[in-house]
């Protein structure tokens, strides 16, 4: 671990831009590929889907295959616990990449397009030298189309044509499905490539492989000028399973400690009857689960060789000083823990992700912060790093003090949920734990959360069973506290929070 460089220091180092840098159109011999220099850092964005944090050593496992990950986490800044503004796809991608909370930009559920008036990074970064593109899963709206500040834009999904705008052509085909076409593939699912279909491909012809292509051929096309490339890999998502379905010895795999959680009735009902489905769709046994797991690992582990492959090309083309490295998830997932698959629910393994950030001025770091965090900071922290020319009204900060001085600038982190697609799935012939307008009204749910300095979290519901855990003394979230007649200070502090947090940030849900 260097010596801290004091925020007085780091904000020159990003007037100047990467370290040393000559004038603009001097060519460098430091590297292997003479370039062109520029004062501008380039931002490299790579994110997953539903990867949970403890994916690869730096966040505790050391048994999955991740070695780029792990060198790229050991020059990084790494955030042990990062938490999304909203532990499903589309309102937490709408917070990364606009800053604002999901109930700010109406994207409280998946499927709702991103309003166009909305402003994403390159938008409200408004520079005009940077060459922009984004690659991969969207899922904000009109999937295949460039838009929000993008110039270029790689296509990979071709399942939410929809819930294209009006006006959009719904027989247009994303760029993955093109490339599979040219590999001689037909579609198996009408005119399309379904998730399955792709999945079970030869790595070389499966999504991973083709972003990496993509990406290496942008970076290669544009180093001599500066970019903004953002990269989302569909991996480990669904459907949970790929070419390296035996990456991992199942045997070798650690079920979550709180596997055999039984949720007693004092937690939220719309959690119970998702755990009955999840049960009958991947199983309730112990080798039904490892079985599972291995397989997720082995999708990270794919996602793993390929994000290595861009980063070598970075630094092949002498790049990687100038560019900041972003990754991390939309979400997490449960994968066996309380016994329940997916996301959709506050628990930590769900609302937890990796994020990880390498900064040039940084260079060597391999630094572990411990303060919780949320991702409603990624938006400020890039436009501090990437030296905008403006501040912008948003209810999140730049972590910039916090990375280089320790300065904790909020002590609590918030999470939202609101109703959703999908927020409550019941299993084949129905459920006995509750009615049809039970099932109904808590699918309809709103909950607000709140984890504070001293490892409380609270989550309150306005339809269904709210929930206080010790995080200290209960990292798997096994008894919920709120109930028990105890904690009725703590519950009023954190409830206390939550108000004056939705006040501020103008959330009028009543929970």
């Amino acid at each position: 671990m260097t010596a801290k460089m004091n925020r007085r220091d780091f904000g020159k180092a990003l007037a100047l831009g990467a370290a040393s840098l000559t004038v603009p159109g001097c060519v460098s011999a430091s590297g292997p590929i003479g370039r062109l220099k520029r004062r501008k850092p380039n931002l490299l964005f790579i994110w997953t889907d539903e990867q949970r944090a403890d994916t690869m050593a730096a966040y505790g496992n050391t048994r999955i295959h991740t070695p780029n990950l792990n060198k790229l986490a050991g020059e990084s800044a790494v955030f042990e616990r990062a938490y999304v503004t909203q532990p499903v796809c589309t309102p937490n991608r709408s917070a990364v990449m606009t800053g604002l909370w999901p109930h700010t930009s109406g994207c409280i559920k998946n499927n709702i397009p991103l309003p166009s008036e909305i402003r994403c990074l390159p938008e409200l970064l408004d520079d005009p030298d940077y060459r922009t593109v984004y690659m991969g899963k969207w899922h904000l709206g009109d999937e295949i189309f460039a838009q929000h500040g993008f110039e270029e834009w790689v296509s990979m999904e071709d399942g939410y044509s929809r819930y294209y705008r009006d006006g959009r052509d719904r027989s247009k085909r994303s760029d993955y499905h093109h490339f599979l076409i040219g590999h001689g593939y037909r579609p198996d699912s009408g005119s399309k490539f379904s998730r399955g279909f792709a999945a079970r491909r030869p790595i070389e012809h499966c999504k991973p492989k083709f972003l990496e292509i993509k990406a290496c051929e942008f970076l290669r096309r544009n180093r001599s000028e500066p970019f903004i490339l953002y990269i989302n890999f569909l991996e480990p998502h669904m459907p949970f399973f790929g070419p390296l379905d035996n990456e991992h010895d199942p045997d070798e795999v650690d079920l979550p400690a709180n596997f055999s959680d039984p949720l007693e009735e004092n937690e939220p009902l719309r959690y119970r009857v998702k755990r009955e489905a999840c049960r009958e769709k991947y199983g309730k046994d112990e080798k039904s689960i490892r079985e599972l797991i291995a397989k997720y690992w082995g999708l990270v582990t794919q996602v793993d060789r390929s994000v290595g492959a861009i980063l070598k090309t970075l630094a092949d083309l002498d790049l990687a000083e100038d560019t900041i490295v972003v990754y991390t998830s939309d979400h997490g997932d449960m994968m066996g823990a309380h016994n329940l698959v997916e996301k959709s629910v506050m628990y930590e393994e769900a609302a937890k992700v990796p994020w990880l950030m390498r900064i040039p001025q940084m260079k060597g770091w391999g630094r572990l912060i411990r303060n919780p965090v949320s991702q409603i900071d990624t938006v400020p922290t890039l436009l501090e790093l990437m030296g905008a020319k403006r501040t912008y009204d948003l209810p999140g900060r730049s972590l910039v003090p916090l990375i280089t001085e320790g300065k904790v600038f909020r002590d609590h982190v918030f999470i939202e949920w609101n109703p959703n697609s999908g927020a409550i799935k019941v299993k084949r012939g129905g459920t006995k734990l509750a009615s049809k307008e039970e099932l109904k009204r808590v699918e309809n749910e709103h909950s607000r959360g709140v984890i504070s300095p001293d490892g409380w979290k609270l989550c309150l519901s306005d339809v269904d069973k709210s929930q206080l855990f010790n995080l200290n003394e209960d990292p798997g979230e096994t008894v919920n506290l709120f109930d028990s007649g105890r904690h009725k200070d703590i519950i009023s502090r954190l409830t206390k929070k939550i108000r004056q947090w939705q006040e501020s940030v103008q959330d009028k849900v009543e929970v």
